[in-house]
C-alpha cells in the first residue's frame, strides 16, 4: 500500500520556523517530481513548491526567500523548511508525488501561524 505521510506541522508565532517532512512508503519516489501544496480555510489548494527528480526547485512567489524545498531519495523523503512564517501561511500543507504513471497525495499537516 502506497502512503505519503506529512509531519512537522503545528502552531508557531509569526517570524518562527517549521520544517515539514513527507515520508513515502510502498513506493520508491526517486524518479518522481514532488510538490508541496497548501489549502487555507475556504480557499483552493495552491502549489507552494516543486522539486524534480534531478533536484531542480521552484517556489511560489509568496514564499520565495522564506521557504526551501529539498528531498532525500535515500530516505524516500521530502522536506519543506519554512522560515519567517507569516499568519497568511496558515493552511493545511500537503505533499504530492507524481510521474507519468501515478500521482500520490498525503493526508496533510496543519500549520497555524499566530500574529
Amino acid at each position: 500500500q502506497v502512503q505519503l505521510v506529512e509531519s512537522g506541522g503545528g502552531l508557531v508565532q509569526a517570524g518562527g520556523s517549521l520544517r515539514l517532512s513527507c515520508a513515502a512508503s510502498g513506493v520508491r519516489l526517486s524518479g518522481d517530481t514532488m510538490n508541496w501544496y497548501r489549502q487555507g480555510p475556504g480557499e483552493q489548494r495552491d502549489l507552494v513548491a516543486t522539486i524534480t527528480s534531478g533536484g531542480f526547485t521552484q517556489l511560489a512567489d509568496s514564499v520565495k526567500g522564506r521557504f526551501t524545498i529539498s528531498r532525500d531519495n535515500a530516505k524516500n523523503m521530502m522536506f519543506l523548511q519554512m522560515n519567517n512564517l507569516k499568519p497568511e501561511d496558515t493552511a493545511v500543507y500537503y505533499c504530492r508525488a507524481y510521474n507519468n504513471y501515478h500521482t500520490y497525495w498525503g493526508q496533510g499537516t496543519q500549520v497555524t501561524v499566530s500574529s
